[in-house]
């Protein structure tokens, strides 16, 4: 088994957002964003999380969406103006790469951070060079 696992963490993002604070919002963005790249959802959770005391802001969200390929998943953190991101596509039967990147790439155009971190691990090793 192989893939790519690609994650992004995001700061300087407008707390302001409605996909910062908004589980609605953050997951039709996210729905969109799979299918627009060609990847399968097949299943969703987003959750808000409780307000906490003593802070102004909306409390974040946490949402991933399951994937025929495997997984995406989007953690908010809007009194830090941060967010990570994870997406991770199988590259089993076909090569997703291409996708996973496309997707990544709509995900950070929603919160159009001041600064992005990125890091790209393949994972596993392709079938035909696996030991057995």
């Amino acid at each position: 088994m192989h893939g790519l696992h690609l994650t992004a963490d995001l700061t300087g993002c407008d707390p302001a957002l409605p996909a910062m604070t908004e589980p609605g919002v953050l997951r039709a963005a996210c729905l969109d964003a799979v299918e627009v790249v060609g990847l399968r959802a097949v299943g969703e959770l987003f959750h808000r999380f409780a307000p906490r005391p003593g802070t102004a802001h909306a409390p974040g969200v946490t949402g991933v969406v399951l994937l025929a390929e495997s997984h995406a998943a989007v953690h908010t953190w809007p009194e830090l103006g941060a967010v990570t991101l994870d997406v991770y596509v199988c590259n089993l039967g076909a090569d997703h790469s291409a996708q996973a990147e496309a997707l990544l790439a709509q995900l950070l155009a929603l919160f159009a951070a001041a600064e992005v971190r990125l890091n790209r691990l393949q994972r596993g090793q392709p079938a035909a060079m696996a030991l057995r």
